[in-house]
């Protein structure tokens, strides 16, 4: 029996990162289910087809968990276009409700994660699923400054695509997308950043998907959080982290991982 082995080429270390692209729920905000949650009360409210059983229905919302919410309600909804939209409409309305009953926790060290980026030159935009009226919310809520947030339609397709990542280079005026990290939560986070050309793309596991799940996707690294991100060398001249710090990079900050490179 013949195994075959991919290898996820190593980011150019003569091309320093100017833009970081950040996922929101998951990565920089806790999730705790509150997606999941939201859906089910969409499930609750709205009658969604006869297409999935509301079991194979909360599955794919897991599986697809990162990716467009009006793209999973198309599915959800066998293409019914205006029952994905009323669908959509109430999972904004859900995901609020549970804003408003428990707040919004960032991931730990997120915020001192973005400001320190930042205050070194490097640019950062946060991507989300969620439509610009949830996410504006959730911004709100935290108080983040950052270089641009964009949700699916402000950039045509959501992830998978890598249409999101694109718009922010774009928007930052990035040099090329060899300056670009991405980092998230799910595997559509990591095939976002894989099919969008960018030079670093790394997974955490503090969201939906698993170490093993996003280093079979195509992460370069996956790290225990998006705190210990500035640890890795490709960030070792931003303010606050030592050479001595940078040097542990992907092989053991917060216990990473990182897959096979030639």
């Amino acid at each position: 029996m013949t195994t075959t082995t991919t290898t996820v080429p190593t980011p150019d270390p003569a091309t320093p990162i100017e833009l970081v692209v950040l996922d929101m729920a998951g990565t920089t905000v806790v999730d705790d289910g509150v997606v999941e949650q939201a859906f089910a009360r969409v499930a609750d409210r709205v009658d969604l087809g006869p297409t999935l059983t509301r079991d194979e229905a909360l599955q794919y919302v897991r599986d697809t968990m990162g990716r467009s919410k009006i793209e999973v309600f198309r599915h959800l909804t066998g293409g019914d276009e205006q029952l994905a939209q009323r669908a959509n409409e109430q999972f904004e309305v859900a995901y609020g409700e549970l804003v408003d009953e428990s707040g919004v926790e960032p991931i730990e060290g997120a915020g001192g994660v973005i400001d320190a980026l930042r205050a070194s030159g490097v640019s950062v935009v946060l991507t989300t699923g969620f439509s610009p009226v949830t996410r504006d919310r959730l911004l709100d809520s935290l108080g983040w400054t950052v270089d641009a947030a964009l949700s699916p339609v402000d950039a045509g397709r959501g992830r998978p695509a890598p249409d999101l990542v694109l718009t922010a280079l774009l928007r930052t005026r990035a040099s090329s997308v060899a300056a670009v990290a991405v980092v998230g939560d799910t595997v559509s986070d990591v095939l976002s950043g894989r099919s969008a050309g960018a030079g670093l793309v790394v997974g955490v596991t503090t969201g939906a998907h698993t170490r093993e799940q996003l280093l079979a996707a195509g992460a370069d690294v996956v790290l225990d959080g998006v705190r210990d991100l500035v640890g890795l060398p490709a960030f070792a001249s931003v303010v606050g982290v030592s050479a001595a710090d940078a040097s542990v990079g992907a092989a053991s900050v917060g216990g990473a991982s990182t897959s096979a490179v030639a």
